[in-house]
């Protein structure tokens, strides 16, 4: 078609833009997609700048799967949040890095759907397990109109602008996409691109640029890149897509696609415009899928990009249906994780951090190290305990570990290799943030600082903790704004949050008018809560969720429980001699209970009543122990129905443990169980006793 001249006529004009969108997003597709380009970068430059000229002259003929759009619109100010319409859930994870991990999902399959030995093999979908950060892609009528993060599964954050400025994601798909689809996969950014990246951030920091900093890994460099506030600066990120799966889409029965495995799915969605891994492979059984894991393992160096591990999916759709999900993750998938990763490296320092509750920690300060899929700089030494008998010191040589998301650890230390003889490490009586004393509990492994809120470190988390969506819940109170609310000497307690008027708010770093008073409405909207959340949130040592709701049960008032004797306080339902004296100690702090008028005093109320009466339940202070798979009951299922009996649910089997419930595939647990004697239930026993 010949460009029309400016002054043509609208519909003229529009034929030609849309002309040009065609052209441009196939050409973008062999580029980015397909790594095949077809015509030349300057032919791309001058068809992109007809397409800005001519929408520069029809402003209200610009539309949003444009490719002049990708560069993003104008800075936010914070992201919306976005509920997803499908949940993105989690995927069960497989620990056992040796064959068994797929032999035994394969088993688990197989017993879930009640197939015989002389039953065909199941097939599967493998892929790898990517190590970026995953996002939903929504169409409507072809068109990109919203991408939103994981965030907890349930509600997101609106990416939008951010993920329009990436080449391989498509911005209008083909006519014969569904009228809603739901696009989900891994945003991440390959190893090339990031060492690329970096370097040119050191080239700024070299040029005296301000606030610019190298990136840590790749995975943080796309997570950040992601939620930039302004997308011009993502637009410079250079991340990547692959699509793995789908969230909300049409129902066939009115119209959408009726597919009848993953892998025609994926093709699907392959024809459509998304980057699908080649690495993606079909597996029959067992050996298949151990095959696969030992291959992408072999293979993990040398990827592009970051992966740690594979996942498993069960390939017929039919079959995933019939399966199900279990609390909240599908039966019919799992990923497979690689063994944990270890390197050497040199020990620069060992720091000591002061935690939430005042535990203090020793940390080895690393010369940096590629070690599973992330640059260290820092190791737990655990305790003081760990520390020596590890032997690590200032100068030695050590091997370091990390395994998935697992803070990275020390794993011992090459004596051989050791220079002279460096002092031994000691754990200082004195906290290094606050000049407290800090003391080690008997029977205990932590020293922990004395100081308690008026300790900056434990300050900060300690507001972070009341804050949190499970205490008291103020949102959009995150880690940076508190930093620079104790950091600036603005906050000093709990209670000077309340006290927070909307200037001193405003006039912090990237806090606009706006956001400020959004914070000031969740402060006033928070003083409304609960009084087993306003528990939880005071941060008492050995008080968690479940103990402050038996304290506010048993008790029905908060003044109840600050005078309660240590005697008193062990009648209350789970409760031992260890929380009861954490309890009794944290009310004996005279400034503790100053915090807690304070924060009576500046609004925050919650309903209180009489003291619950002492009913007998079947499970009365009994300790249970779940392990396995139970026939109907999902783990979480199992643990509220004991609960509600008066039980107790623990993580671990000990000589006070009362009774193991043990299901299919229990492993260590019910070894335990049996070598101490402790009684041991199926599901139907445990019902027995609840009746």
């Amino acid at each position: 078609m010949t460009t029309p001249d400016l002054f043509a006529p609208d519909d003229a004009v529009a034929r030609r833009l849309a002309d040009l969108r065609q052209t441009l997003h196939t050409w973008a597709h062999q580029y980015y997609v397909l790594d095949e380009p077809s015509v030349p970068d300057a032919e791309y430059d001058r068809l992109f700048k007809e397409l800005q000229t001519l929408e520069g002259s029809r402003p209200h003929l610009i539309t949003p799967d444009s490719p002049t759009q990708r560069v993003g619109g104008k800075p936010l100010d914070a992201f919306a949040q976005v509920r997803h319409a499908v949940p993105m859930l989690s995927i069960r994870t497989e620990t056992d890095t040796t064959a068994a991990g797929a032999e035994n999902f394969d088993a688990r399959m197989r017993r879930e759907l009640g197939l015989s030995d002389a039953d065909p093999a199941i097939e599967y979908m493998a892929e790898p397990k990517f190590d970026g950060l995953a996002m939903n892609l929504r169409y409507e009528h072809g068109v990109l109109v919203q991408a939103a993060t994981r965030g907890d599964g349930e509600t997101g954050e609106d990416v939008t602008q951010n993920i329009r400025t990436m080449g391989q994601i498509p911005l209008r798909l083909p006519p014969d996409a569904p009228a809603v689809l739901e696009v989900r996969g891994e945003v991440y950014m390959r190893r090339d691109d990031f060492e690329a990246l970096n370097t040119r951030q050191r080239q700024k920091i070299a040029a005296g640029a301000k606030g610019e900093k190298t990136f840590v890994n790749p995975r943080n460099a796309a997570a950040g890149a992601v939620r930039q506030l302004d997308p011009a600066v993502a637009a410079q990120r250079p991340l990547s897509f692959f699509a793995y799966g789908l969230g909300e889409v049409t129902a066939p029965e009115q119209g959408g696609p009726r597919w009848d495995t993953h892998q025609v799915l994926l093709a699907s969605l392959k024809s459509w415009g998304f980057p699908v891994c080649a690495l993606v492979k079909q597996a029959q059984g067992a050996a298949k899928l151990v095959a696969y894991y030992e291959s992408i393992g072999r293979q993990r160096e040398t990827l592009g990009f970051d992966i740690d591990g594979v996942v498993y999916k069960v390939n017929n759709l039919a079959l995933q249906r019939q399966l199900g999900f279990v609390t909240r993750e599908p039966r019919w998938a799992v990923a497979h994780k690689f063994p944990a990763q270890e390197m050497l490296t040199t020990v620069l320092a060992i720091d000591v951090q002061v935690g939430r509750t005042g535990k203090l920690t020793p940390v080895a300060k690393l010369a940096p190290v590629f070690v599973g899929g992330v640059t260290v700089t820092n190791a737990t030494l655990h305790n003081e305990d760990e520390a020596r008998r590890k032997d690590v010191r200032v100068g030695d040589t050590v091997v370091v570990r990390r395994a998935g998301d697992v803070i990275p650890e020390v794993v011992s230390v090459l004596l051989d290799k050791r220079q002279g003889n460096p002092e031994p490490f000691t754990m200082p009586h004195i906290c290094p943030v606050c000049g407290s004393v800090a003391l080690r509990e008997e029977d205990e492994a932590d020293y922990r600082c004395t100081g308690g809120l008026f300790c900056s470190a434990q300050r900060k988390q300690a507001i972070l903790h009341f804050a949190q969506r499970r205490a008291v819940e103020v949102e959009g109170l995150g880690e940076k704004l508190v930093d620079q609310l104790v950091d600036a000497g603005i906050i000093h307690t709990l209670p000077d949050l309340y006290r927070l008027g909307l200037s001193a708010l405003a006039n912090l770093d990237r806090m606009a008018d706006k956001s400020a008073q959004n914070i000031v409405d969740a402060l006033q909207k928070s003083k409304q809560t609960t009084l087993p959340r306003f528990l939880f949130g005071l941060g008492i040592r050995h008080v968690g969720e479940a103990t402050a709701k038996e304290l506010a049960r048993h008790f029905g008032q908060l003044d109840a429980i600050m005078d309660a004797s240590e005697e008193q306080l062990l009648e209350v339902a789970d409760i031992g001699p260890v929380v009861a004296h954490s309890i009794r100690t944290f009310f004996d702090q005279p400034h503790n209970r100053e915090v807690v008028e304070q924060l009576r005093a500046c609004g925050i109320s919650w309903p209180e009543g009489s003291p619950a009466e002492r009913v007998s339940t079947p499970l009365s202070g009994k300790t249970l122990v779940l392990t396995g798979t139970l026939p109907t009951l999902a783990r979480e299922d199992a643990k509220a129905l004991i609960e509600a009996a008066g039980g107790k649910v623990a993580g671990s089997v000990s000589k006070k443990t009362d009774y193991v419930v043990a299901g299919a595939e229990a492993g260590s647990k019910l070894a335990k169980a049996l070598e101490l004697g402790v009684p041991v239930l199926d599901e139907v026993a445990l019902k027995q006793i609840l009746l």
